[in-house]
């Protein structure tokens, strides 16, 4: 997925709103756990790409966390489709995890 420099503050715009979009089991960003792995924009299909990860092949969320990924991007002006890709590599380890999620975790009583 390239960007252009057009594009930069849209897919600046898509990041943060994917911030705001939080893993259902625990109260951290998906950006935060690590799971979005490219984000890009395509103005002439006015579409959002992304390539995500799940921290295991089989987590019981996948269909809520690309719904709940589709519905707050949806809500982005410019953004009519949202296209998400599942992808396993690169694959996920709890080194993907920010620090300000590996400080929520803890809290939560959860070893990181």
């Amino acid at each position: 997925m390239t960007v252009s420099a057009s594009q930069d503050g849209v897919v600046e715009r898509l990041w943060a709103a994917l911030r705001e979009v939080e893993d259902p089991e625990i109260p951290v960003s998906l950006v935060d756990m690590g799971l979005i792995v490219a984000v890009a924009y395509e103005p002439a299909e006015r579409a959002a790409k992304l390539k995500i990860t799940y921290t295991a092949m089989g987590c019981p969320a996948m269909d809520m966390i690309q719904d709940d990924i589709r519905a707050r991007l949806l809500r982005e002006p410019g953004v009519d489709r949202v296209e998400i890709e599942v992808v396993w590599d690169p694959v996920w380890t709890h080194r993907r995890l920010s620090q300000s999620a590996r400080e929520s975790m803890r809290e939560l009583g959860l070893s990181v």
